[in-house]
């Protein structure tokens, strides 16, 4: 199968090549009595399939041509029926059989990538084997019989493939160079240029936020954003404009990435960021890290995270990893007070105790 395509966003096409074969065996007896024939006059086997076209094995007796009248002479003709659309292309080998009707190697012929036009049409061997050499071959049974083996091949060119989308390339390269911008934010100590109906298009409250109603940001062109990191405010960004998280080399880094952006992404109501990121977190969460993601998964609404956390903590040689070097003002007390909703939770899960023991031994 050929694969062509075209660089730059162009089209592409598939041209693939499929095979069909089949076996014919031509069976001729009485052979003496067509010594007669003139060159050029042929004996037809019945017709056979392959391939979807009508095919038989043609003898020549007398030769094909009138300088080549000391050889039998064989082919291959194709007919020509309503519905063939064009030249077709084919293998094929002719073989005299003997007594127990094996090829006979020496009078064995083949030929390949033979173009059939689109009409009635013959590839044949002049040549095929000399004629004294046939009489003494088949003269005692005065029958002889010919195999061939036929492979069509059928070259189907597909309509041309329409290429994938590429606009979050485009609004990626739009966000980058900044054309067009109409709204600027300051995080931290960087400033970030965007498009006021991209965001309101992606974002619910950047919706409310610049259209919907009587805020001071409705006609402003610059907004202080705080409480975010500027490079996790440039993730949600590029999130925004091309459906990707850019890609982080550290998987310490991803983790944290990932919780920041989860906290974004339930800010500015980016339902499938916050999606994103929650799955990737219950990929990576671990000992080290399912006590504080417990808290952020019951603070942001992350069912699925959470019952991660709580099934990895239910283990009691986790939950001593997990709370290594945890502050003891940090322990229960601290986890109910800034998430109360979780204390039931950590009962089912028997962790209250466990958190318990644990504060107790921290302070010997």
């Amino acid at each position: 199968m050929a694969v062509t395509t075209s660089e730059g966003g162009g089209t592409s096409s598939i041209l693939s090549a499929e095979t069909a074969s089949g076996r014919h065996e031509f069976k001729v007896e009485g052979y003496s009595s067509y010594k007669g024939l003139a060159s050029g006059e042929a004996i037809y086997s019945d017709k056979f399939r392959v391939g979807g076209h009508c095919w038989s094995i043609a003898y020549f007796p007398g030769g094909f041509l009138k300088q080549s009248c000391n050889w039998i002479c064989s082919g291959l003709h194709r007919y020509r029926a309503a519905g063939d659309d064009g030249k077709i292309k084919a293998d094929f080998t002719l073989s005299l059989l003997d007594k127990d009707r094996q090829p006979l190697a020496l009078h064995t012929a083949g030929r390949v990538q033979c173009i059939f036009p689109n009409k009635a049409y013959s590839w044949s061997f002049d040549r095929f084997i000399k004629r004294d050499d046939f009489d003494s071959l088949y003269q005692k049974g005065d029958c002889f019989c010919i195999r061939c083996d036929v492979t069509v091949v059928s070259e189907t060119r597909e309509e041309p493939m329409v290429p994938p989308p590429d606009l979050h390339q485009h609004l990626g390269d739009l966000l980058f160079s900044g054309i067009g911008g109409d709204i600027m934010f300051d995080v931290g100590s960087e400033t970030f240029v965007a498009h006021k109906y991209v965001l309101a298009a992606r974002s619910p409250v950047f919706k409310a936020a610049f259209f919907g109603g009587p805020m001071k940001e409705n006609a402003a062109t610059r907004v202080r954003i705080h409480d975010i990191e500027p490079r996790v405010f440039e993730a949600m960004l590029h999130f925004i404009y091309t459906e990707s998280v850019p890609d982080i080399d550290s998987p310490k880094d991803k983790m944290v990435m990932a919780q920041h952006l989860l906290v974004a992404a339930d800010r500015y109501a980016l339902e499938r960021l916050k999606s994103v990121c929650e799955h990737d977190l219950r990929m990576r969460v671990n000992k080290n890290t399912a006590v504080t993601t417990l808290v952020l998964a019951e603070q942001h609404g992350c069912p699925l995270l959470k019952e991660a956390c709580l099934k990895i903590l239910k283990s009691s040689d986790s939950y001593k990893e997990a709370l290594v070097g945890y502050d003891v003002e940090d322990d229960l007390e601290h986890l109910t007070i800034c998430c109360p909703s979780l204390l039931k939770d950590l009962h089912g899960a028997g962790l209250c105790d466990l958190l318990k023991k644990h504060r107790i031994e921290s302070a010997k």
